[in-house]
């Protein structure tokens, strides 16, 4: 009886062991920035990188939380001044109450953009791109 109870801690100990390298490799960190993000999104996020933007002439057509061109008016939302549009009153109530959902980053400059002055770039996954003027949306869509 005591070789089973040593062989089964045996086994045990090995499953053990083996769940914890199988569980370390997982959650290891990996080098591509876009390892970590659900496949839809770094698809999404290649398919604007690949193809040209349109640019988006009537920004009420956006909802500026979920950076997605709707086609249709969105919900206006005034803050300090400027305009913001949402799809929902989820949306209307953290754009009016979350300054980091009012503002993008410019893939060309890096830097911060308000979403409410920005040129919007639209891909063809109907994904919007914010840019801080129409030089760099232009550097943007002529970028191999």
């Amino acid at each position: 009886m005591r070789v089973v109870h040593r062989v089964a801690a045996v086994v045990f100990a090995s499953v053990l062991a083996a769940g914890a390298v199988a569980s370390a490799a997982s959650s290891a960190p990996s080098s591509s920035p876009a390892a970590g993000k659900p496949a839809a999104e770094r698809a999404g996020q290649e398919a604007k990188r690949s193809a040209r933007l349109e640019k988006v002439s009537d920004r009420s057509l956006v909802c500026m939380v979920n950076d997605r061109y709707f086609g249709r008016e969105q919900i206006a939302v005034e803050v300090a001044g400027k305009t913001y549009y949402g799809c929902c009153a989820m949306c209307k109530e953290r754009l009016s109450k979350d300054e980091a959902a009012r503002s993008a980053v410019d893939p060309v400059s890096g830097e911060k953009v308000d979403k409410a002055a920005a040129v919007i770039g639209r891909a063809s996954d109907d994904t919007v791109v914010y840019f801080e003027n129409l030089a760099n949306f232009k550097k943007y869509n002529t970028r191999k």
